[in-house]
Protein backbone atom coordinates (compact mmCIF):
# COMPACT_ATOMS: atom_id res chain seq x y z
CA UNK A 1 0.00 0.00 0.00
CA UNK A 2 1.52 3.02 -1.26
CA UNK A 3 0.21 5.44 1.88
CA UNK A 4 1.73 3.07 4.46
CA UNK A 5 4.93 2.89 2.51
CA UNK A 6 5.03 6.53 2.72
CA UNK A 7 4.09 6.74 6.11
CA UNK A 8 7.12 4.66 7.38
CA UNK A 9 9.36 6.19 4.91
CA UNK A 10 8.13 9.70 6.90
CA UNK A 11 8.38 8.18 10.53
CA UNK A 12 12.10 7.04 9.90
CA UNK A 13 12.72 10.70 8.73
CA UNK A 14 10.53 12.37 11.62
CA UNK A 15 9.21 14.01 9.12
CA UNK A 16 5.14 15.10 10.07
CA UNK A 17 2.47 13.47 7.95
CA UNK A 18 -0.47 14.96 6.22
CA UNK A 19 -3.69 15.52 7.90
CA UNK A 20 -5.46 13.53 4.79
CA UNK A 21 -2.52 10.74 5.34
CA UNK A 22 -3.53 10.74 9.06
CA UNK A 23 -7.10 10.56 8.27
CA UNK A 24 -7.03 7.62 5.60
CA UNK A 25 -4.62 5.45 8.69
CA UNK A 26 -8.13 5.96 10.26
CA UNK A 27 -10.05 5.16 7.61
CA UNK A 28 -8.52 1.86 6.50
CA UNK A 29 -10.29 -1.69 6.69
CA UNK A 30 -10.45 -4.05 8.88
CA UNK A 31 -8.67 -6.03 5.45
CA UNK A 32 -5.78 -3.98 5.61
CA UNK A 33 -5.45 -3.99 9.30
CA UNK A 34 -2.18 -6.14 9.69
CA UNK A 35 -0.40 -4.38 7.16
CA UNK A 36 -1.21 -0.83 9.34
CA UNK A 37 0.54 -2.35 12.41
CA UNK A 38 3.37 -3.79 10.32
CA UNK A 39 3.89 -0.29 8.94
CA UNK A 40 3.70 1.78 12.69
CA UNK A 41 5.71 -1.36 13.94
CA UNK A 42 8.76 -0.93 11.72
CA UNK A 43 8.38 2.80 12.80
CA UNK A 44 8.29 2.04 16.39
CA UNK A 45 11.04 -0.20 16.62
CA UNK A 46 13.12 1.90 14.32
CA UNK A 47 13.16 4.51 17.34
CA UNK A 48 12.34 2.25 20.83
CA UNK A 49 13.76 -1.20 19.42
CA UNK A 50 11.55 -4.12 21.43
CA UNK A 51 11.58 -2.30 24.99
CA UNK A 52 8.64 -1.82 26.27
CA UNK A 53 8.65 0.77 29.33
CA UNK A 54 6.01 -0.22 32.49
CA UNK A 55 5.17 2.77 34.86
CA UNK A 56 2.86 2.47 37.96
CA UNK A 57 0.25 4.58 39.02
CA UNK A 58 -0.45 6.13 42.72
CA UNK A 59 -3.32 7.78 43.13
CA UNK A 60 -2.59 10.35 46.22
CA UNK A 61 -6.27 11.75 46.44
CA UNK A 62 -9.03 10.48 44.76
CA UNK A 63 -12.91 11.55 44.20
CA UNK A 64 -14.45 14.56 45.27
CA UNK A 65 -12.86 16.89 42.21
CA UNK A 66 -14.45 20.07 41.79
CA UNK A 67 -14.15 19.79 38.14
CA UNK A 68 -16.53 18.50 35.30
CA UNK A 69 -15.12 16.48 33.30
CA UNK A 70 -17.19 14.20 31.79
CA UNK A 71 -14.95 11.23 31.05
CA UNK A 72 -13.78 11.08 35.08
CA UNK A 73 -15.33 8.98 37.55
CA UNK A 74 -13.75 11.33 40.17
CA UNK A 75 -15.54 14.46 38.81
CA UNK A 76 -18.04 17.05 40.30
CA UNK A 77 -21.74 15.35 40.80
CA UNK A 78 -20.09 11.43 39.85
CA UNK A 79 -21.84 8.89 41.07
CA UNK A 80 -19.55 6.24 40.13
CA UNK A 81 -18.64 4.13 43.07
CA UNK A 82 -15.02 5.02 43.30
CA UNK A 83 -13.10 4.99 46.97
CA UNK A 84 -12.75 8.68 47.87
CA UNK A 85 -10.00 9.30 49.90
CA UNK A 86 -7.90 12.70 50.86
CA UNK A 87 -4.26 13.39 50.76
CA UNK A 88 -2.10 10.08 51.11
CA UNK A 89 0.67 10.52 53.41
CA UNK A 90 4.52 10.45 52.06
CA UNK A 91 5.58 7.23 53.43
CA UNK A 92 2.23 5.93 52.38
CA UNK A 93 2.90 6.55 48.96
CA UNK A 94 6.50 5.56 48.79
CA UNK A 95 5.25 2.10 49.61
CA UNK A 96 2.51 2.05 47.47
CA UNK A 97 5.21 3.33 44.89
CA UNK A 98 7.27 0.29 45.97
CA UNK A 99 5.27 -1.94 44.83
CA UNK A 100 5.12 -1.14 41.74
CA UNK A 101 8.63 -0.74 40.82
CA UNK A 102 9.29 -4.73 42.66
CA UNK A 103 7.15 -5.66 39.91
CA UNK A 104 9.23 -4.18 37.41
CA UNK A 105 8.13 -0.22 36.85
CA UNK A 106 11.07 1.97 35.98
CA UNK A 107 8.75 5.35 36.60
CA UNK A 108 5.93 5.97 39.51
CA UNK A 109 3.10 8.08 38.35
CA UNK A 110 2.17 10.56 41.35
CA UNK A 111 -1.55 11.86 40.81
CA UNK A 112 -3.79 13.48 42.98
CA UNK A 113 -7.45 14.61 41.78
CA UNK A 114 -8.57 18.30 41.46
CA UNK A 115 -8.61 21.72 39.39
CA UNK A 116 -4.62 21.93 40.45
CA UNK A 117 -2.29 22.17 43.55
CA UNK A 118 -2.23 25.12 46.17
CA UNK A 119 1.48 25.80 47.38
CA UNK A 120 0.81 23.89 50.27
CA UNK A 121 0.08 20.68 47.66
CA UNK A 122 2.90 20.90 45.54
CA UNK A 123 4.95 21.14 48.81
CA UNK A 124 3.02 17.68 50.47
CA UNK A 125 3.98 16.26 46.84
CA UNK A 126 7.68 17.22 46.87
CA UNK A 127 8.08 15.46 50.73
CA UNK A 128 6.36 12.38 48.52
CA UNK A 129 8.94 12.55 45.43
CA UNK A 130 11.98 12.87 47.86
CA UNK A 131 10.52 9.59 50.09
CA UNK A 132 10.61 7.59 46.77
CA UNK A 133 13.45 8.34 45.53
CA UNK A 134 15.13 8.14 48.42
CA UNK A 135 13.74 4.44 48.98
CA UNK A 136 13.92 3.68 45.04
CA UNK A 137 17.21 4.05 43.58
CA UNK A 138 17.00 5.12 39.83
CA UNK A 139 13.11 5.75 39.94
CA UNK A 140 11.82 8.20 37.98
CA UNK A 141 8.80 9.91 39.22
CA UNK A 142 5.96 11.98 37.04
CA UNK A 143 3.52 14.03 38.84
CA UNK A 144 0.23 14.76 37.63
CA UNK A 145 -1.72 17.48 39.62
CA UNK A 146 -3.88 19.73 37.23
CA UNK A 147 -3.60 23.09 36.49
CA UNK A 148 0.45 24.74 37.38
CA UNK A 149 0.36 28.34 38.74
CA UNK A 150 3.68 30.04 38.01
CA UNK A 151 6.73 28.93 39.66
CA UNK A 152 5.04 25.65 41.03
CA UNK A 153 6.78 23.38 38.63
CA UNK A 154 9.87 24.35 39.64
CA UNK A 155 9.31 23.38 42.57
CA UNK A 156 8.49 20.25 41.55
CA UNK A 157 11.55 20.03 39.64
CA UNK A 158 13.70 21.12 42.65
CA UNK A 159 11.87 18.32 44.94
CA UNK A 160 13.27 15.66 42.54
CA UNK A 161 10.44 15.09 39.89
CA UNK A 162 11.06 13.96 36.23
CA UNK A 163 8.46 14.80 34.42
CA UNK A 164 4.74 16.52 34.56
CA UNK A 165 1.79 14.80 32.69
CA UNK A 166 -1.05 17.24 31.81
CA UNK A 167 -3.45 15.91 29.07
CA UNK A 168 -4.92 18.19 26.17
CA UNK A 169 -8.01 14.70 25.88
CA UNK A 170 -9.50 16.06 22.46
CA UNK A 171 -9.31 18.15 20.29
CA UNK A 172 -9.47 22.38 20.85
CA UNK A 173 -12.65 22.61 19.01
CA UNK A 174 -14.69 20.37 20.85
CA UNK A 175 -13.14 20.72 24.22
CA UNK A 176 -15.94 22.83 25.53
CA UNK A 177 -18.60 19.86 25.00
CA UNK A 178 -16.49 17.33 27.59
CA UNK A 179 -15.49 20.07 30.14
CA UNK A 180 -16.82 23.99 31.10
CA UNK A 181 -14.85 24.07 34.70
CA UNK A 182 -11.71 25.07 32.55
CA UNK A 183 -10.41 25.77 28.63
CA UNK A 184 -8.36 23.63 26.25
CA UNK A 185 -5.95 26.68 25.91
CA UNK A 186 -5.63 26.46 30.34
CA UNK A 187 -4.19 22.62 29.37
CA UNK A 188 -2.06 23.49 26.62
CA UNK A 189 -0.46 26.44 29.28
CA UNK A 190 0.69 24.06 32.27
CA UNK A 191 1.96 21.58 29.43
CA UNK A 192 4.08 24.76 28.33
CA UNK A 193 4.73 25.34 32.13
CA UNK A 194 6.20 21.79 32.55
CA UNK A 195 8.21 22.08 29.26
CA UNK A 196 9.83 26.17 30.17
CA UNK A 197 10.81 24.36 34.36
CA UNK A 198 12.66 21.65 32.59
CA UNK A 199 10.41 18.28 33.16
CA UNK A 200 10.13 16.04 30.61
CA UNK A 201 6.22 16.87 29.60
CA UNK A 202 3.61 14.58 28.43
CA UNK A 203 0.36 14.95 27.18
CA UNK A 204 -2.04 12.66 25.20
CA UNK A 205 -5.23 12.18 24.53
CA UNK A 206 -8.84 9.96 25.27
CA UNK A 207 -10.23 8.06 22.69
CA UNK A 208 -13.94 7.44 22.60
CA UNK A 209 -16.04 9.84 23.44
CA UNK A 210 -17.98 10.46 20.57
CA UNK A 211 -15.37 12.48 19.01
CA UNK A 212 -14.27 12.21 14.64
CA UNK A 213 -11.76 11.03 13.09
CA UNK A 214 -10.93 14.52 12.30
CA UNK A 215 -11.17 15.41 16.04
CA UNK A 216 -8.32 12.31 16.84
CA UNK A 217 -6.24 13.89 14.19
CA UNK A 218 -6.45 17.37 15.00
CA UNK A 219 -5.46 16.48 18.77
CA UNK A 220 -2.61 14.27 17.81
CA UNK A 221 -1.31 17.00 15.50
CA UNK A 222 -1.63 19.85 18.46
CA UNK A 223 0.22 16.81 20.19
CA UNK A 224 3.12 16.86 18.32
CA UNK A 225 3.22 20.84 18.18
CA UNK A 226 3.30 20.98 21.63
CA UNK A 227 5.89 18.16 21.74
CA UNK A 228 5.88 16.12 24.53
CA UNK A 229 8.57 13.17 25.20
CA UNK A 230 5.75 11.29 26.01
CA UNK A 231 2.31 11.14 24.74
CA UNK A 232 -0.07 8.21 26.11
CA UNK A 233 -3.28 7.07 24.27
CA UNK A 234 -6.27 6.34 26.92
CA UNK A 235 -9.35 4.85 25.72
CA UNK A 236 -12.52 6.01 27.38
CA UNK A 237 -13.98 3.83 30.18
CA UNK A 238 -17.45 4.77 30.71
CA UNK A 239 -18.25 4.55 34.05
CA UNK A 240 -21.90 4.24 35.17
CA UNK A 241 -22.48 7.47 37.11
CA UNK A 242 -20.83 9.59 34.69
CA UNK A 243 -22.26 12.14 31.69
CA UNK A 244 -20.18 9.08 29.12
CA UNK A 245 -21.23 6.15 31.17
CA UNK A 246 -23.33 4.92 27.92
CA UNK A 247 -20.44 5.66 25.16
CA UNK A 248 -19.34 2.15 23.63
CA UNK A 249 -17.51 3.41 20.61
CA UNK A 250 -14.31 1.88 20.41
CA UNK A 251 -13.45 -1.25 18.99
CA UNK A 252 -10.09 -3.21 19.24
CA UNK A 253 -9.44 -2.50 15.51
CA UNK A 254 -10.38 1.25 16.16
CA UNK A 255 -7.77 1.34 18.86
CA UNK A 256 -5.11 -0.39 17.04
CA UNK A 257 -5.60 2.45 13.79
CA UNK A 258 -5.68 5.22 16.52
CA UNK A 259 -2.33 4.01 17.85
CA UNK A 260 -1.15 3.57 14.72
CA UNK A 261 -1.94 6.69 13.51
CA UNK A 262 -0.74 8.43 16.90
CA UNK A 263 3.13 6.78 16.41
CA UNK A 264 3.19 7.95 12.46
CA UNK A 265 2.45 11.72 13.60
CA UNK A 266 4.92 11.27 16.49
CA UNK A 267 7.35 8.73 15.58
CA UNK A 268 9.87 9.17 18.04
CA UNK A 269 8.16 9.76 21.09
CA UNK A 270 6.79 7.38 23.61
CA UNK A 271 3.65 6.06 22.88
CA UNK A 272 1.86 4.38 25.97
CA UNK A 273 -1.29 2.54 26.01
CA UNK A 274 -2.92 3.98 29.12
CA UNK A 275 -6.64 3.33 30.57
CA UNK A 276 -8.88 1.03 28.72
CA UNK A 277 -6.23 -0.85 27.21
CA UNK A 278 -7.78 -3.93 29.43
CA UNK A 279 -11.37 -2.93 28.26
CA UNK A 280 -11.76 -1.94 24.55
CA UNK A 281 -8.06 -3.91 22.98
CA UNK A 282 -8.78 -7.16 25.11
CA UNK A 283 -7.13 -10.04 23.54
CA UNK A 284 -5.53 -7.72 20.61
CA UNK A 285 -3.43 -6.35 23.75
CA UNK A 286 -0.23 -8.18 22.32
CA UNK A 287 -0.82 -6.40 18.57
CA UNK A 288 -0.60 -3.38 20.51
CA UNK A 289 3.02 -3.06 21.91
CA UNK A 290 3.87 -3.55 18.01
CA UNK A 291 2.49 0.40 17.91
CA UNK A 292 3.23 1.52 21.69
CA UNK A 293 6.23 1.38 23.58
CA UNK A 294 5.13 2.24 26.67
CA UNK A 295 2.21 0.92 29.13
CA UNK A 296 0.85 1.33 32.56
CA UNK A 297 1.34 -1.88 35.00
CA UNK A 298 -0.94 -3.09 37.43
CA UNK A 299 -4.23 -0.80 38.94
CA UNK A 300 -5.00 2.80 37.61
CA UNK A 301 -6.52 5.51 39.44
CA UNK A 302 -9.58 4.40 40.26
CA UNK A 303 -10.48 0.94 38.82
CA UNK A 304 -8.60 -2.36 38.11
CA UNK A 305 -5.88 -3.72 35.54
CA UNK A 306 -4.86 -6.70 34.96
CA UNK A 307 -2.80 -8.58 36.77
CA UNK A 308 0.73 -7.26 36.59
CA UNK A 309 1.99 -10.85 36.37
CA UNK A 310 0.46 -10.96 32.99
CA UNK A 311 1.25 -7.83 31.62
CA UNK A 312 4.81 -9.27 32.07
CA UNK A 313 4.08 -12.59 30.60
CA UNK A 314 2.07 -10.44 27.41
CA UNK A 315 5.22 -8.27 26.99
CA UNK A 316 7.56 -11.59 26.78
CA UNK A 317 5.07 -13.67 25.15
CA UNK A 318 4.73 -11.18 22.28
CA UNK A 319 8.80 -11.08 21.98
CA UNK A 320 8.97 -7.64 24.20
CA UNK A 321 11.75 -7.12 26.77
CA UNK A 322 11.07 -4.70 29.74
CA UNK A 323 12.95 -1.39 29.51
CA UNK A 324 15.40 -1.08 32.73
CA UNK A 325 16.24 1.74 34.83
CA UNK A 326 20.04 1.78 33.28
CA UNK A 327 18.19 2.07 29.95
CA UNK A 328 17.28 6.14 28.30
CA UNK A 329 13.61 5.33 26.93
CA UNK A 330 13.65 8.14 24.19
CA UNK A 331 16.25 8.13 20.89
CA UNK A 332 19.45 10.44 21.46
CA UNK A 333 18.55 13.14 19.65
CA UNK A 334 15.13 13.77 21.85
CA UNK A 335 17.11 12.39 25.28
CA UNK A 336 20.20 15.20 24.76
CA UNK A 337 17.89 18.02 23.82
CA UNK A 338 17.28 18.64 27.73
CA UNK A 339 13.62 17.75 28.44
CA UNK A 340 13.60 16.85 32.04
CA UNK A 341 15.15 13.06 32.80
CA UNK A 342 15.15 12.14 28.76
CA UNK A 343 13.44 8.98 30.41
CA UNK A 344 9.58 9.99 28.44
CA UNK A 345 6.40 9.07 30.22
CA UNK A 346 3.88 10.54 31.73
CA UNK A 347 0.43 9.60 33.64
CA UNK A 348 -1.96 9.62 30.92
CA UNK A 349 -4.99 7.63 32.93
CA UNK A 350 -7.94 9.87 32.96
CA UNK A 351 -9.90 7.25 31.30
CA UNK A 352 -9.38 4.52 33.86
CA UNK A 353 -9.04 0.91 33.58
CA UNK A 354 -10.11 -2.42 34.06
CA UNK A 355 -9.52 -6.22 34.74
CA UNK A 356 -10.13 -7.95 31.49
CA UNK A 357 -10.71 -11.53 33.19
CA UNK A 358 -14.69 -12.02 32.46
CA UNK A 359 -16.28 -13.88 29.52
CA UNK A 360 -16.44 -12.74 26.28
CA UNK A 361 -19.80 -10.99 24.93
CA UNK A 362 -21.21 -10.32 21.44
CA UNK A 363 -19.57 -8.31 19.21
CA UNK A 364 -20.64 -4.96 19.07
CA UNK A 365 -22.12 -4.86 22.34
CA UNK A 366 -21.01 -2.65 25.73
CA UNK A 367 -18.73 -4.56 28.00
CA UNK A 368 -20.03 -3.39 31.28
CA UNK A 369 -18.75 -6.92 32.87
CA UNK A 370 -15.47 -4.94 32.53
CA UNK A 371 -15.40 -2.21 34.45
CA UNK A 372 -14.22 -2.90 37.84
CA UNK A 373 -14.06 -0.41 40.33
CA UNK A 374 -10.39 -0.43 42.39
CA UNK A 375 -10.87 -1.80 45.74
CA UNK A 376 -7.28 -2.40 46.89
CA UNK A 377 -3.79 -0.35 46.59
CA UNK A 378 -3.51 3.07 47.84
CA UNK A 379 -6.18 4.06 49.81
CA UNK A 380 -7.33 0.44 51.39
CA UNK A 381 -5.80 -2.00 53.49
CA UNK A 382 -5.40 -4.30 50.53
CA UNK A 383 -2.42 -5.52 48.57
CA UNK A 384 -1.57 -3.22 45.24
CA UNK A 385 -2.04 -5.19 41.71
CA UNK A 386 1.99 -4.80 40.45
Amino acid sequence: MDLLNTLVEKGLRRELPTRDEALAVLATSDDDLLDVVAAAGKVRRHWFGRRVKLNYLVNLKSGLCPEDCSYCSQRLGSEAGILKYTWLKPDQASDAAAAGVAGGAKRVCLVASGRGPTDRDVARVSETIKAIKENNEGVEVCACLGLLSDGQAERLREAGADAYNHNLNTSEATYGEITTTHTYADRVDTVNKAHAAGLSACSGLIAGMGETDEDLVDVVFSLRELDPDSVPVNFLIPFEGTPLGKEWNLTPQRCLRILAMTRFVCPDVEVRIAGGREVHLRTMQPLALHLANSIFLGDYLTSEGQAGKADLEMIADAGFEVEGTDQVTLPEHRASAGCGSGGGGGCGSEGDGVCGSAPAAPAGEPRTDLVAVRRRGAGTDLAPNA
